[in-house]
């Protein structure tokens, strides 16, 4: 075993404790929470298993050499991860413009109110 994989085991085994112990503060959903501990379970086979799990995938993917296919899988994931990104970043975005539209429209009322009943006190 080389000293890369066992700083990268002792890294992925820490990242594991993280984000159980952030599921059982409740910061992460189920899902989410599932999609993070499949993904550190993945890195933690190819830190046991680099070199067979590279020659896998550049078997499955029919490529030239083992650390290829690795780079081609990690740049699919690191999409998949900035897609999920965006798309938390698009659904807050339509949250913030829904609650800013309420409280315009509550806005509006009240100052329609303090108007009635300024005309009311004259």
């Amino acid at each position: 075993m080389y000293a890369i994989q066992a700083i990268a085991i002792v890294v992925v085994l820490a990242l594991i404790a993280y984000v159980v112990g952030q599921y059982k503060r409740g910061e992460f959903e189920w899902g989410d929470f599932l999609f993070w501990e499949a993904i550190l379970l993945g890195l933690f086979i190819v830190a046991l298993f680099p070199i067979r799990v590279a020659n896998e995938i550049k078997r499955l993917l029919g490529l030239g050499r083992g650390l290829d296919a690795l780079f081609i899988v990690a740049i699919g994931l690191a999409y998949l991860i900035i897609f999920k990104v965006y798309l938390s970043v698009d659904r807050t975005e339509r949250e913030i413009t829904e609650l800013t539209r309420k409280v315009a429209i509550e806005l509006e009322e009240l100052n329609r109110r303090l108007e009635e009943i300024e005309k009311k006190l004259k």
